[in-house]
């Protein structure tokens, strides 16, 4: 019994401490813990203010050009101003027209014509007329007049061909003088807005009985801002105009190719027939 007793004393002895210095222990590592979950708090929240303050400067920035392009559209003359916009907005309603009335006249001039002669080939006029006459396009239009006139005399089908791609032509061109008068115009408002700017200018000038630095630059500036946004807009036109140009071009260049075939296959078709 006494060293069963004295074995546990010892081991009481031997495993105290060592609980102690765990519970003195335990309280460091959690302050450890708690110190380094700061810290990473500490440096999330310095992050989220940095990434706020960027967002935040790049939205005045954002706002800061729509207030200042505002702030010159006041200052140019609202009057004027106005009408260069309107210019600006009737002439790019006119290029969006032209645009999707030319993109839906484009087709395969190549696989038509390649159609219509294998058509022609098997005798197969009326499946010829029936395949331009249910395809879009001046292409196709020119070539089903061409085919209407088969029957006649080759000089009568050259012109009816020749007449019917002039009319067809000028279908491509409408709305384009439109355009070209926006063009004109917009640039046009903006000088007759610089010069009565000036005139207000001088105006002030004489009110104020001073011919200072101040007073003359800031009617100068006025006044020349209406110059700037009438040439700003008539470039923007002249851009979707020669784009406009280009794609009648290459509808016409089309149109020709393919009266030119044309004729070439009703030449053999009526020496068969």
């Amino acid at each position: 019994m006494r060293r069963i007793t004295i074995l546990l004393m010892i081991v009481m002895l031997t495993v105290t401490p060592v609980v102690t210095a765990q519970k003195q222990a335990s309280p460091d590592t959690t302050t450890l813990v708690a110190d380094s979950t700061a810290q990473d708090s500490v440096l999330t929240t310095t992050v989220d203010d940095e990434a706020f303050e960027a967002a935040e400067s790049a939205d005045e920035e954002d706002g800061g050009f729509h207030k200042l392009l505002k702030t010159k559209f006041i200052d140019g003359n609202v009057g004027f101003m106005s009408l260069v916009a309107l210019a600006l907005v009737l002439g790019l309603a006119f290029c969006i027209e032209r645009i999707l009335y030319l993109m839906m006249s484009e087709i395969k001039a190549k696989k038509l014509m390649e159609d219509i002669e294998a058509r022609l080939a098997e005798g197969d006029l009326e499946g010829a007329k029936a395949l331009c006459r249910n395809t879009r396009g001046p292409v196709a239009s020119v070539c089903y007049q061409g085919l209407l006139h088969v029957n006649q005399p080759m000089d009568v089908i050259e012109r009816s061909i020749a007449n019917y791609g002039g009319l067809q032509a000028a279908n491509l061109e409408k709305g384009c003088s439109w355009i070209k008068l926006f063009i004109a115009m917009a640039p046009s408002l903006g000088f007759l807005g610089t010069v009565i700017g000036m005139v207000m200018a001088f105006d002030h000038i004489q009110t104020a009985g001073d011919i200072s630095p101040t007073i003359v630059a800031e009617g100068m500036k006025v006044a020349l801002i209406t110059t700037i946004f009438g040439i700003i807009v008539a470039l923007v036109l002249q851009l979707f105009y020669s784009y406009i140009l280009s794609k009648i071009e290459r509808l016409t260049s089309q149109m020709e190719e393919a009266a030119i075939q044309l004729i070439d296959l009703l030449t053999v078709y009526k020496e068969k027939n």
